[in-house]
């Protein structure tokens, strides 16, 4: 996940010197638990009496460590949060504006469902993995300083304790080979869910007016069974995986226990040191469950990452309005223009057309002749396959037949967030026959329209888009 660091390295590195420090410190709080329990548990029922100088000097150190490994784990916690959001914000404005610089005719060939998971849900997948993963960054740091003080402390012991490293990573390799294939399906088919629920309110009207509630449902259901399916099973894996991973340092935990008996029996360590090596084990267990959690996390960061990169990989298409030439004498002129929607299947084929400036024109013809092509053919919407388009202004307006309202106030769908006059909008709106109803609405240009404008009727929605 090199990638994720790769947006703010700054943040990341903090949140790893963090976990550093956390790391060193829980090391050192075995020593305090060593000491406490040798200098100042044990000879207080031995001999009955400690100086208060050994107890002070005692609580005042493990007091130290306590807040130098606190102060590692808000710095920490504070700057991977901040990674995480911030990769997350960054990932999503890229992916945002890389939608928005590519034409219409490339929007069209996509499903918008899958296009809003990828800008959204995916680029939430694929920065969660910057949330464990300085924590178990820090486990390196922590094994290695850990190590040397367990083999110190008792040789065979500590040997004895190491053996559930490699039993854990041979499950983590093994879970994310097997899992990786499930959190991509899981994530492909909550894009195909988004893609069908949109459409489905997107065309609530037709589907109610042609009864087809029991379809869509279904259609709906079906995807919605194949999501749950590869969810299921990803979850299954993991929660394998994770009982595994809980049960490992507890049965080790046990055998150190009772070896460690042994040797204090023997007279190999102390009472202190088997409790300070007890005490190590298990806080090292604790960053190891993190680790496992990484290696849980990582497939489904994975697979929304490359969901992501597969809208930043595409190639922006250079806009429609860049093959427009500016016309000196006709305000519209087409030569031997051909356009399409789809390959090899013409809308408009062989159209020559002059419209002088200043001419109203109305264009005519039978469903399907191509009239709506021709105008965003005009408007620098779609790009023509042969001939030329001329235009005597580059200032075109296009007004749908069925218009699209943001979900913001009127004043904003007047304007689009320019910043415009009040008394240019009152011009506007009285061109358009729209000053009345407007002036009737509850709070005037600052009414929310609601999406799509639901909250008008057709013919305002119409008016306004005039």
């Amino acid at each position: 996940m090199l990638a994720m660091v790769s947006f703010h390295t700054g943040y990341f590195l903090i949140a790893v010197s963090g976990a550093a420090v956390f790391a060193v410190a829980t090391v050192l709080s075995s020593f305090g638990v060593k000491m406490l329990i040798d200098d100042v548990i044990l000879p207080s029922f031995e001999v009955g009496n400690v100086g208060f100088d050994t107890w002070a000097s005692v609580s005042l150190i493990v007091v130290a460590i306590g807040l130098v490994r606190a102060a590692g784990v808000v710095v920490r916690r504070t700057y991977a949060g901040k990674a995480n959001s911030s990769t997350a914000k960054t990932i999503a404005d890229n992916a945002l504006s890389h939608l928005m610089r590519q034409p219409p005719s490339w929007h069209r060939s996509r499903m918008t469902g899958d296009i809003a998971a990828r800008a959204g849900v995916d680029t939430d997948a694929a920065a969660a993995i910057l949330g464990p993963m300085p924590f178990a960054s820090s486990v390196v740091v922590l094994l290695a300083v850990s190590g040397v003080w367990l083999v110190l402390t008792d040789v065979w012991l500590g040997l004895f304790a190491f053996l559930v490293f490699p039993m854990m990573l041979a499950t983590n390799i093994l879970y994310q080979r097997r899992v990786d294939y499930h959190y991509q399906v899981a994530q492909d088919e909550l894009g195909a869910l988004s893609e069908a629920a949109h459409e489905s309110f997107d065309g609530v009207l037709v589907v109610k007016a042609f009864g087809a509630e029991e379809r869509e449902t279904e259609r709906l259901a079906v995807i919605s069974r194949r999501l749950r399916k590869a969810r299921t099973n990803a979850i299954t894996l993991r929660s394998t995986f994770e009982s595994v991973i809980d049960a490992a340092p507890s049965l080790v935990n046990v055998a150190i226990i009772a070896f460690g008996a042994t040797r204090v029996r023997d007279g190999a360590m102390t009472v202190g040191e088997l409790s300070a090596f007890v005490f190590l084990f298990t806080l090292v267990s604790l960053p190891l469950r993190i680790v496992s959690y990484l290696f849980s996390e990582l497939p489904h960061s994975a697979s929304g990452w490359a969901r992501v990169k597969q809208v930043l990989d595409e190639p922006l298409i250079p806009s429609p309005r860049e093959h427009i030439r500016l016309s000196n004498d006709a305000m519209v002129e087409l030569r031997d223009v051909r356009a399409s929607h789809v390959d090899d299947v013409l809308a408009l084929r062989d159209i020559s057309l002059t419209v002088p400036r200043g001419r109203t024109v109305a264009i005519v013809g039978s469903t399907g002749s191509g009239k709506t092509t021709l105008l965003h053919l005009i408007a620098g919407l779609i790009a023509a396959r042969s001939g030329t388009v001329s235009l005597g202004t580059k200032r075109v307006g296009l007004v749908f037949q069925e218009a699209f309202l943001f979900a913001e106030s009127l004043r904003y769908n007047l304007t689009l967030g320019a910043d415009v006059s009040e008394s240019r909008i009152a011009d506007a709106l009285r061109t358009a026959s729209a000053d009345g109803f407007v002036n009737e609405l509850g709070i005037g240009l600052d009414t929310e329209l609601g999406e799509r404008g639901v909250s008008l009727s057709g013919g305002q929605r119409q008016r306004l888009a005039l």
